[in-house]
């Protein structure tokens, strides 16, 4: 195992990835569904997000190709999330419907259009935990559906992200402390009052929503395949992916995506976490395979990886996939959301962390080394995922204008 810390930027490289992981035992099944494109394109407003070139950042990173997904205008509320939460939250009424009616295909891909299928499963309320974008993406479900939300957010979260979910027909509960606080919270209320939560993160007695929400966000990679401007059958057309990683949900989608589709082919997978909340590069630093939690009051900009505890459901898949792991400054999230901008592309604090862990690896003195050694360089083609737009508005002008960071 090899790490580093310097400037508070660290990496280490994973000595238990595996070639080819053994996902085949029953923790793993979930990973065989295969009907969220076709639930995403039954959605009203659908699109596929756009594959988008970054050419001058490539040339002064001295880089072949940098390409992103862009997230930042997905369904409308500016993020990747709604892809996790509606497809949760559509398995968890398809397994209702089951219950209710012994009918194991009554409720299909395209029944959220379907009023009165809905109508005879009755009224719920959704709740969830978050930092901003997929408590929004909850409730933005929920309101399709004519149902209720209730949100848990930190009570430092910045008011145009809680205005955000409150346009959304959304209850917001305001909790003091982190994002893991707000799990606890969330959890405790929906047992109380029989409420059904679509949390990202598992814990124990609660896996199969977090399941479904990961298979949300393949969805992502899904649509850059079926787009075939970078894969080709056997070869996915890059030699690196960067995954952003709070709980782990949209790291262990990529993951399983690249894993599953190319094998031991795969591009080099990189985590990229905030240095004051990276769990999972401590879970590896670790190295008996058992996740860490790591505590402390999180200050990063990148609010939405500000997640103490890796996802028990994504630790495994990450644990087995993942090639190197860094944890980054927010000076990195500032400069690549200046860059997107320079690009063309409106990058929130969370949806740059790809790219910021990009402009580190490449740049920051305590990540050279790491960067020698994985191979970047004159000929790399690169996949990175803007999850997010500017959520936070007043900020983002901040940032670009230079008055942050």
């Amino acid at each position: 195992m090899t790490t580093t810390q310097i400037d508070n930027c660290k990496y280490v490289f994973n000595d238990r990835v595996k070639q080819v992981p053994d996902w085949s035992g029953p923790d793993y099944s979930f990973l065989e569904s295969v009907d969220m494109a076709a639930f995403h394109r039954s959605i009203d407003g659908y699109a596929p997000t756009p594959l988008l070139s970054l050419p001058a950042t490539a040339a002064r990173l001295g880089l072949k190709e940098i390409y992103v997904k862009d997230e930042s205008h997905r369904f409308g509320i500016k993020a990747f999330k709604a892809l996790g939460a509606s497809y949760a939250i559509f398995r968890f009424l398809q397994s209702r419907w089951r219950e209710k009616f012994g009918d194991t295909v009554g409720f299909g891909p395209d029944s959220f259009k379907d009023s009165s299928l809905l109508a005879k499963l009755g009224a719920f309320t959704f709740c969830g935990a978050t930092d901003g974008n997929h408590g929004r993406a909850v409730a933005w479900t929920a309101k399709k559906l004519k149902q209720r939300a209730v949100i848990y957010m930190p009570d430092n979260t910045a008011q145009s992200r809680i205005d955000n979910i409150k346009q959304e027909n959304a209850e917001v509960v305001l909790v003091p402390g982190s994002f893991d606080d707000c799990v606890a919270r969330c959890a405790a209320d929906a047992e109380r009052n029989g409420w059904q939560a679509i949390s990202d993160t598992a814990y124990p007695g609660y896996m199969d929503i977090p399941r479904f929400i990961m298979l949300g966000y393949t969805g992502m990679f899904k649509e850059i395949e079926i787009d075939g401007k970078l894969n080709g059958h056997d070869n996915s057309g890059l030699d690196y992916v960067f995954l952003p990683a709070g709980v782990g949900g949209v790291a262990a989608a990529g993951t399983s995506y690249y894993v599953r589709r190319y094998g031991a082919e795969r591009p080099k997978l990189i985590c990229v976490e905030p240095s004051d909340c990276d769990c999972f590069l401590q879970s590896v630093k670790r190295g008996d395979g058992s996740p860490v939690s790591v505590g402390g009051d999180y200050k990063s900009v990148m609010v939405g990886l500000n997640c103490g505890i890796p996802s028990p459901v994504a630790w495994p898949i990450i644990r087995d996939g993942v090639h190197l792991f860094t944890a980054i400054t927010d000076a990195y999230a500032f400069a690549a959301m200046r860059a997107y901008h320079k690009e063309g592309i409106v990058s929130g604090e969370s949806g740059s962390a790809g790219l910021a862990g990009l402009i580190a690896l490449q740049t920051d003195a305590a990540l050279l080394p790491a960067a020698r050694q994985i191979g970047l360089g004159k000929n790399s083609r690169i996949l990175l995922i803007n999850t997010e737009g500017d959520t936070d508005p007043i900020n983002y002008k901040r940032i670009i204008a230079g008055e942050s960071g």
